[in-house]
């Protein structure tokens, strides 16, 4: 279990987007939101077993922790034998949501079979797959405690209608299904299998993953949203990371209020007849920049496969798989 102190931290955190002028004196607040959190502990079992801990031994070739103090997850840098039993005592459920719309389809059967061998293995976990073609879903057999749930969705012209109808989606499953069920959500795309563990570790409030095309690069060559005209907007000489769309999650009420915020501020977009450069991905990372992730997952948790293996990458847990997005998408 993880045993709660007995006093609370209340936080008001103002969620700003920029409205038409970048002046700071301009910011539009959009919502207060009290967060309330507990103090809490790992209670590990007694008498466990694992090999000892060491504060000067460890990985020294890459960051593992941010200037905002919230955790980056490598490979080496945690104990599964560890963690599970702490994890194991909290009897947690785990949901994902994924979505395979039009010829997405045919990467669904990959990204199940695999989640079975790495994802949350031995925990019990929820798959939502969001579908035109619920009869094309394949019958994958899961262990004990894993279940399959199935949404009809429409079908779209364009692969930017269904990025951005996810946040809204995700925020009205969390919303109708998971709270009291579920205890964390991650999304993740269809398009992408697992190679390796991926467990507990990557548990947090907020948990974002650090894309694998940009994690060497200066911010100034990030594929923000650069028009001050969206809400999604970070500008020149701001920003921490560049976080994938294609991976993040954590808590069940935390992902709840970023997939709201993004919702509307997709919305106000639309009345001002604009599209952010990368759809929810623009505004995930906004969201982010403001609302920093308690936890973050290396690129370990979403490589590419078209990349080269970097000597930091240790293992690969999840990648997009190579695919001709000229037959995929719709409007290509």
């Amino acid at each position: 279990m993880i045993r709660s102190n007995s006093w609370l931290v209340c936080v008001c955190v103002c969620l700003c987007v920029s409205c038409r002028v970048c002046d700071p004196c301009e910011l539009t607040v959009r919502s207060a939101v009290t967060i309330i959190t507990h103090e809490v502990h790992p209670v590990s079992p007694d008498h466990l077993k694992y090999k000892q801990p060491s504060i000067i031994n460890g990985r020294k070739d890459v960051v593992t922790v941010t200037p905002w103090l919230a955790p980056v997850v490598w490979e080496g840098t945690f104990d599964p034998d560890l963690l599970n039993p702490i994890y194991k005592a909290q009897n947690l459920s785990i949901a994902a949501s994924v979505f395979a719309v039009g010829k997405y389809i045919k990467f669904l059967r990959d990204f199940l079979e695999t989640a079975e061998l790495h994802f949350f293995v031995g925990f019990n976990v929820h798959i939502y797959v969001f579908t035109d073609q619920p009869k094309a879903v394949p019958q994958v057999k899961m262990a004990a405690g894993r279940q399959l749930s199935v949404r009809s969705v429409p079908s779209a012209k364009r692969w930017q209608e269904i990025s951005a109808r996810r946040m809204e989606l995700i925020q009205e499953l969390i919303e109708a299904e998971l709270h009291g069920n579920n205890d964390y959500i991650f999304c993740l795309d269809v398009d992408s299998k697992f190679h390796g563990h991926w467990g507990v570790e990557s548990l947090g409030g907020l948990v974002a993953v650090i894309h694998p095309g940009y994690y060497k690069d200066d911010r100034s060559v990030f594929p923000y949203e650069r028009r001050p005209l969206s809400t999604a907007y970070i500008a020149p000489g701001e920003g921490d990371f560049y976080y994938c769309g294609g991976a993040f999650g954590g808590h069940v009420g935390e992902v709840q209020q970023l997939a709201k915020t993004c919702r509307q501020n997709f919305r106000d977009d639309a009345e001002r007849e604009i599209e952010a450069a990368w759809q929810e991905e623009s505004h995930l990372n906004r969201y982010m920049w403001i609302n920093k992730p308690s936890k973050i997952l290396s690129p370990e948790y979403l490589w590419q496969d078209f990349k080269s293996r970097e000597p930091e990458i240790h293992i690969i847990r999840f990648s997009g798989v190579v695919k001709n997005y000229a037959e995929i998408r719709p409007n290509i």
